[in-house]
């Protein structure tokens, strides 16, 4: 009994030895057994209406909305095919498939691309304006702080001065006396008395 109990366990440990040493085995083979075909995959291409940028331009903007007020949100570039999905009402923009952004779709310029599948796009509605998160405001107390008020200068006046009068003769009239006595032999006269009167004071000082 004692043989047989001892035989019993040495199988079971070879056994087990085994069942251990054979199971990373199997499953690294397994990992080892994965298909080594192509995953096949789903290219897209648009279907519709569908726009091409025209190749005299390099790129174009995408924009939120229809007009050079909306934000840029991307570009695309000459050749690139888009679908598109409708226009505003005065067809100067398209709205096409824009993946990647917020709701996957964008305006373009009409101008700038070429409608080469479908024959009229509907009607959409345009979004609204993007409102900035933060409007600037002016403190206007701290904005008085830098405004003057400047007095008005007051101009100067000018005051023409009064006409000048100009005496004038006529010909042939020397200017006279009341009586008729020349004025300039008055002058001559005194002067000589004047002199022959300093002439006498001093002779009588000596």
């Amino acid at each position: 009994m004692k043989f047989i109990s001892r035989l019993l366990l040495a199988a079971f440990l070879i056994l087990t030895g085994l069942l251990l040493f054979t199971a990373p085995g199997a499953k690294a083979r397994q990992l080892a057994q994965q298909p080594t075909g192509s995953i096949p995959t789903v290219t897209g291409t648009p279907t519709g209406p569908q726009v091409r940028v025209n190749a005299d331009n390099d790129y174009i903007n995408v924009r939120t909305g229809p007009g050079t007020e909306y934000n840029e949100i991307g570009v695309l570039i000459a050749g690139e095919t888009v679908s598109a999905y409708g226009r505003n009402v005065a067809g100067t923009w398209i709205q096409i498939a824009y993946p990647g952004v917020e709701g996957g779709i964008g305006w373009v310029y009409s101008p700038l691309v070429t409608l080469i599948s479908g024959s009229d796009l509907p009607i959409v509605e345009p979004p609204p304006q993007a409102t900035p998160r933060v409007t600037a405001t002016v403190d206007p107390t701290l904005a008085a702080q830098f405004i003057r008020e400047v007095p008005a200068t007051r101009m100067p006046t000018f005051t023409p001065p009064p006409q000048l009068a100009i005496a004038t003769f006529a010909p042939g009239d020397t200017a006279t006396n009341g009586g008729g006595f020349p004025i300039g032999l008055v002058i001559v006269v005194l002067g000589a008395i004047g002199i022959l009167g300093a002439l006498f004071s001093l002779i009588r000082g000596r």
